[in-house]
């Protein structure tokens, strides 16, 4: 990397968040590493019903999202059963999100997996604030700009919170299309979002 520059990222496979930043520093911040911490945390969110997880296992992105690349699956490694929320995660979410080959060519909907890339690199940024977690729902917010709010719902029903957005007496709407409203914030950046049964929203400014 020294000699030619560019990105890089290295395989420590290690679901301690401090080993991996540890691993980073190591390389002179040279090279990223892919978040397992992260992933073991997913695989325990969504496979054991416990969104909490997300909110408060430590992972690398937490520590240093410049040099972190997050994945749901690849070659050696695939245990996470509902691939969708967590690819909405790590698509809404600091780090640099890796999409497994055959999971955008033939195990997931394509069309999906393309309106997560699409909402990654035109709505998302600045740093996240989690807004809440339980068993089944986890929202959380970035706080750049344009910004979105995401709401994964585990859950076998619609559930709705009132959250707390970006934009004041802003009309918004849900990016995925997964929900019909199109809310307007109130003066203090409150307003009440849903998400559908086993599925996300992603939320931003129209």
């Amino acid at each position: 990397v020294n000699n030619v520059g560019g990105f890089a990222v290295g395989e420590n496979w290690d679901s301690n968040a401090g080993t991996l930043k540890w691993w980073v520093d190591a390389t002179g911040r040279t090279s990223s590493a892919f978040d397992f911490a992260c992933y073991y945390a997913m695989d325990r969110a969504f496979d054991n019903n416990n969104l909490a997880e997300l909110q408060n296992s430590d992972m690398l992105w937490k520590r240093d999202a410049y040099k972190t690349v997050t994945f749901v699956a690849n070659h050696d490694t695939d245990i996470i059963w509902n691939k969708l929320l967590a690819y909405a995660y790590i698509f809404t979410h600091e780090g640099i999100p890796c999409i497994f080959y055959r999971d955008y060519e033939e195990w997931l909907d394509k069309n999906k997996m393309n309106n997560l890339i699409w909402i990654h690199r035109n709505k998302v940024s600045g740093s996240t604030s989690i807004l809440y977690s339980d068993n089944d729902e986890y929202l959380a917010r970035r706080n750049g700009s344009p910004g979105i709010v995401v709401y994964i719902n585990n859950s076998s029903s619609w559930q709705e919170r009132w959250i707390q957005t970006n934009w004041a007496s802003t009309r918004i709407k849900d990016y995925t299309g997964h929900s019909s409203w199109q809310p307007v914030t109130q003066g203090d950046k409150w307003v009440k979002i849903q998400a559908p049964p086993k599925s996300y929203t992603i939320w931003s400014k129209v």
